[in-house]
């Protein structure tokens, strides 16, 4: 488990630094509002997660059905992440540049727990 968390959180950095990018440029290049790129880039870079955690991290065949069952660990994750997002930004006035980081930081757990719980599971 212990080598799972380490390439968890690899694959989390990755994860992270691509839907970074991704925020930037709809924020920043195409001038969308800060939580519809948020909501935009994260949806993109959850794809993305799905096939590095299958393949790197947790060593599992990507079926259809995963495919279709993974977005489920990322529903509290957008809520806790948009959530945090919208108070660093609105509420205490932090840079909209900057917020995104924190805010994912703070959903990392519950991810990788729900990940892993569909990713690694037999399939019946």
């Amino acid at each position: 488990m212990i080598k799972q968390v380490i390439k968890f959180g690899i694959v989390g950095v990755i994860n992270t630094l691509d839907y970074y990018l991704l925020y930037l440029f709809f924020q920043s290049v195409l001038s969308i509002y800060y939580l519809y790129a948020h909501i935009i880039s994260f949806l993109i870079s959850m794809v993305g997660s799905f096939y590095m955690n299958s393949y790197f991290t947790y060593k599992s065949k990507p079926t259809l059905k995963k495919f279709l069952q993974f977005p489920l660990t990322y529903v509290v994750n957008i809520i806790v992440s948009t959530s945090a997002i919208y108070i660093l930004v609105d509420l205490m006035k932090l840079n909209q540049k900057v917020s995104p980081i924190l805010a994912s930081l703070i959903a990392i757990p519950f991810t990788f727990t729900l990940s892993r719980y569909i990713l690694t599971k037999k399939e019946a």
